[in-house]
């Protein structure tokens, strides 16, 4: 209603405007839209010859509808239209009281030839025009007064400020350069439209660009099937659509409102749990090559009692109580509660059909598993740049970004040490079914005010020669291998290789060395499983040795904000994660459960010996140089198990109610301040937009 009154103040203004075109004094430098059959006349009847054209058409083509017969109306039909560009006839608004006038309003002026655009100054330019003529039609009027008074030019010079055109929103985020929220759930819905054998794409590096992706899942044939039939402002928006989207010839944008509200007990703590988060977002582009994307969260909450012992366990310097996993540095609210606001966003840019280029703060992952050894979204969001290369069977991604250790230890006059982090992920499909990929990494920090080492911008170049150019811990590189290998079109396998710190006789020599600090993944999905559509499961197991991410100058470690880079459990550790996941229009489910073997530090006065479970331990307060075993310290077995059932209220927005259960056991050899023996039972009720993962399950 707001737009359609808006539509009829802009009408009434431009028509009240009636003026010769030649009094502008500009009748040299604007030609006018040219039909066929004027191509020949003098410049001075352009005007004239296009106004009987129009006319001609109109009466030639238009049809009274029936229901305008037999109800015997009579009246005027007042129309906005232009010439784009291109030449073509667009039909910006219709004045009338009938639904089924301004349709075949519509239907006539499609069915317009293209014709020569307009031109002023030489360059070809849009005109727009106002039409009136009254139902039933009369005669064709013959051109003089009459026909001046039914078509009338707007001046789209004069009135440029008022002429910016304001166009129904046509979902522009779906082929834009837009990052697509990273979820796991989300993704499993196109993972297999391209995984299809004989796709030439590249599944590993995440978040994928909606352009990407648009080209094997149609997003907008897909969302059309989960629509609401709501005529109402307040149900299109609730249930289908942007809150504010608007879009011009060249540009687009949209704003929501989200949220992230969650009740819910730990029964066996008896603690009631919560979140309040409250959100803005924002996304649009300009041109075809330039898109941005921005959110801002406010947020308290209480959660499940382990949750918060390891939330505090990584709290950082400077008196504030807790880092929340995933999301960033927390202060304290009311007695037994933490605020922790954020903010992410990026700009994305593409200035060809090879490069695209991400300058934002915010997470990435790299790995076609549900966990990352190499590169994952665990930590909280950091300053990044981001380089795609997509060309012949090749997608290669360079990312630079600034990290954060916040430890008491390592803070200097109230400020949180910098570190580096840059690296390179080569991905290639070898054949219509087999991909490798090829990762090097390597983090330094700020020593001797080094700063940023332009070293590493390089795109391709071996980090560990400038590692080593730099000084023996000057860096800290790892690398690593990636595949996939697609059975068929439902079945594909997965893996990764990570290596910390390549020595070959450390690695092979079968002696337990803490410089055998190695992980690997196995994985394999099943789409549509059991012949059910858009059934999901997956399978991953993954393994990785004492000291993997650590370093000796403790800074260098694989880390941000106390938090792993790359797995969720850190190291000295093997994991079995079973994943199904189901969604039939907009009701979806998931179930996970994994089983984990781990090795903790026992941080006693007996014992305070680094086993190489923590990645922030340093290796020079190792428990021995050979001898070392998975999972060796205080063992812990470690069992999680999660369901979620929800419902799909917005496709446009993500937004999602659901219920979760989750059941948690913890079983160390020797209960520590830190590691000790708790079962989990976290019954949670919740509506969020959805926008990344957040995981608890760790």
């Amino acid at each position: 209603m707001k737009q359609n009154a808006s539509l009829i103040l802009y009408f009434l203004f431009i028509f009240s405007f009636s003026f010769s075109f030649g009094q502008n004094g500009q009748d040299e430098l604007h030609i006018y839209p040219t039909f066929p059959n004027c191509e020949e006349v003098t410049a001075d009847s352009l005007e004239s010859c296009f106004n009987t054209t129009v006319l001609d058409l109109v009466y030639a083509n238009f049809q009274l509808p029936e229901i305008v017969v037999s109800e015997n109306y009579t009246g005027e039909v007042k129309v906005l239209f232009e010439v784009n560009k291109e030449g073509k006839f667009e039909v910006i608004y219709v004045d009338t009281a009938y639904n089924e006038i301004r349709d075949e309003v519509q239907r006539t002026f499609d069915d317009f030839p293209n014709i020569k655009a307009a031109n002023y100054n030489g360059k070809p330019t849009y005109m727009q025009f106002t039409i009136s003529f009254m139902v039933p039609l009369g005669a064709p009027p013959s051109f003089g007064t009459q026909a001046k008074n039914e078509i009338e030019k707007v001046n789209t010079v004069v009135n440029e400020y008022d002429n910016v055109q304001e166009l129904s929103y046509t979902n522009k985020e779906y082929t834009s350069q837009i990052n697509i929220p990273l979820s796991h759930h989300n993704y499993s819905l196109f993972d297999p439209y391209l995984n299809q054998v004989g796709t030439n794409n590249h599944t590993a590096q995440k978040p994928y660009i909606y352009e990407e992706v648009n080209t094997y899942y149609d997003f907008e044939s897909k969302n059309q099937t989960l629509l609401k039939n709501k005529s109402s402002w307040f149900g299109r928006k609730l249930w289908n659509e942007h809150m504010v989207a608007f879009q011009g010839e060249d540009y687009w944008f949209t704003f929501d409102p989200g949220l992230d509200l969650q009740v819910g007990k730990d029964t066996d703590a008896d603690i009631n749990t919560y979140n309040n988060t409250r959100l803005v977002y924002a996304q649009g582009g300009i041109g075809k090559q330039l898109n941005f994307f921005a959110t801002i969260h406010e947020s308290q909450g209480r959660f499940a009692d382990y949750f918060n012992r390891y939330a505090e366990s990584i709290k950082p310097d400077g008196g504030n109580p807790a880092i929340i996993p995933g999301m960033g540095i927390a202060k304290k609210f009311r007695e037994d509660s933490y605020d922790y606001p954020l903010a992410t966003g990026y700009v994305s840019y593409k200035p060809s059909k090879y490069f695209n280029f991400q300058l934002g703060h915010g997470k990435n992952f790299i790995g076609d598993g549900y966990r990352s050894l190499l590169f994952s979204d665990n930590a909280s969001p950091y300053p990044y740049f981001k380089l795609n290369t997509t060309v012949w069977k090749i997608k290669y991604t360079n990312t630079w970004m600034s990290l954060r250790d916040v430890r008491p230890e390592v803070t200097e006059d109230g400020s949180f040490r910098t570190k580096y982090m840059a690296n390179h992920y080569l991905s290639y499909n070898i054949t219509k079914r087999l991909n490798i990929g090829l990762f090097e990494s390597v983090i330094w920090e700020n020593d001797n005010n080094r700063g940023f080492d332009f070293n590493y911008l390089n795109p391709v170049i071996f980090y560990r020669a400038i590692e080593f150019s730099t000084g023996s811990r000057g860096g800290n590189a790892l690398i690593g291998i990636t595949s996939k290998y697609k059975i068929n079109n439902r079945v594909n396998l997965y893996g990764q290789l990570i290596i910390d710190e390549f020595s070959s006789g450390d690695i092979f020599g079968g002696k337990g060395s803490y410089k055998n600090k190695v992980g690997y993944q196995l994985g394999g999905k099943y789409y549509d499983a059991f012949g059910l559509k858009n059934f999901y499961l997956q399978a991953e197991y993954n393994r990785v040795r004492p000291y993997t991410y650590s370093h000796n100058t403790v800074t260098l470690n694989y880390g941000h904000n106390n938090q792993s880079m790359a797995h969720t459990l850190g190291a000295n550790f093997s994991e079995f994660i079973a994943i199904a996941r189901y969604q039939k229009g907009r009701i979806f489910g998931d179930v996970k459960v994994i089983l984990a073997k781990r090795g903790f530090e026992f941080n006693t006065e007996e014992d305070n010996f680094f086993y190489g479970g923590n990645i922030y331990g340093t290796e020079d307060n190792r428990i021995s140089d050979d001898g070392n075993e998975l999972a060796q310290g205080n063992t812990t077995d470690f069992f999680h198990s999660e369901l979620q059932l929800g419902y799909l209220i917005n496709p446009a927005t993500n937004l999602k109610v659901y219920a979760s259960i989750i059941y948690r056991d913890f079983q160390p050899d020797l209960n520590t301040e830190s590691v000790f023996e708790n079962q989990t039972v976290w019954v949670n009720f919740g509506i969020r937009t959805d926008l990344f993962n957040w995981y608890n399950d760790f």
